[in-house]
């Protein structure tokens, strides 16, 4: 059972042994050590201070496109989606945008100060600092296209400014340092009067159309390979309704794996396994993990938690 055990200084809430279904998509994953949740800047730098440097972190957001394990996470997770959500313009084409902020809102805060390219965001499910981390994107565009700098915070909670050369940034793939988290990014845009509002709802109620919104899923499984789609290649190998225990690919997109109620972790990463061993055998493609896995099987020991 999850304990409140309080917290080092500040406003934030510290947790022990919480369920971490209760803070992912998917609605699955074990518990997390500890789990802190900040609800400032200062309260994320004084823990970070604090907190005994041989311990794992794990940052986490919103919850989407993240698989935890059933034996949970070792170490602190640290959960910013209580921090600050702040859309702030810099001058007619810079915003500068908190970590915290969903994307669907820096979409619409675009279209109000007649910016773009960024309608692209209202189909990134999450928040910036998850899509910074993965470079997602949405209908032909992709989040590190916009960006100009970002603020990283490391482990001693002191704050950097990084520059985009300072990150290896491909396809749905950012490589930074293990020791420093995203709090916040400089997006560089162009006038763009054009898009409006019904363009937002459009692309919206596309994603409506095509994909099972509104059933617990991650968002897109797989990324996409060179030249062709993976929801594609899942459907072509006949998977559409395959389930393992309480999870399926879904039936209105194969490139999404359904928790239809009472599904663990590891239903999801059996079907996630049992995909991509099939997607290889038939078309010879072996598809690349969008979703980040983290954390124990059931059963596996805990440590470095004293």
């Amino acid at each position: 059972m999850n304990a409140l055990v309080g917290t080092p200084s500040g406003s934030g809430k510290l947790l022990r042994d919480e369920p971490m279904a209760q803070h992912t998509s998917w609605r699955v994953g074990g518990p997390a050590d500890l789990y802190f949740q900040p609800a400032e800047l200062a309260d994320l730098e004084g823990f970070l201070a604090e907190l005994d440097p041989r311990m794992p972190i794990t940052f986490v957001g919103l919850g989407s496109n993240l698989l935890v394990r059933d034996g949970g996470i070792r170490g602190a997770v640290i959960n910013v989606a209580a921090m600050a959500k702040t859309v702030e313009p810099l001058d007619e084409r810079r915003l500068r945008v908190d970590a915290g902020v969903p994307c669907t809102v820096i979409a619409r805060t675009c279209v109000r100060l007649g910016l773009g390219p960024a309608a692209f965001f209202a189909g990134i499910p999450g928040s910036l600092g998850g899509a910074l981390a993965m470079n997602a994107g949405a209908f032909g565009g992709e989040t590190w296209e916009r960006v100009e700098q970002v603020t990283t915070i490391d482990r001693r909670g002191e704050l950097h400014r990084r520059e985009p050369t300072d990150f290896a940034v491909a396809y749905r793939e950012v490589g930074r340092r293990d020791d420093e988290w995203f709090i916040d990014a400089t997006l560089l845009f162009e006038p763009q009067p054009d898009t409006t509002m019904a363009d937002i709802r459009a692309l919206v109620e596309k994603r409506k159309a095509t994909q099972p919104i509104g059933q617990l899923s991650c968002g897109s499984v797989f990324r996409n390979p060179a030249g062709d789609f993976a929801a594609r290649l899942i459907e072509a190998s006949g998977l559409k309704g395959l389930r393992r225990g309480a999870a399926e690919v879904s039936e209105k997109h194969a490139n999404f794996i359904i928790n239809t109620g009472s599904a663990t972790a590891a239903d999801i990463e059996t079907l996630i396994t049992e995909v991509r061993t099939r997607v290889e055998e038939q078309h010879g493609v072996e598809l690349q993990l969008e979703v980040r896995i983290l954390g124990d099987a059931l059963g596996d020991e805990k440590i470095g938690t004293q």
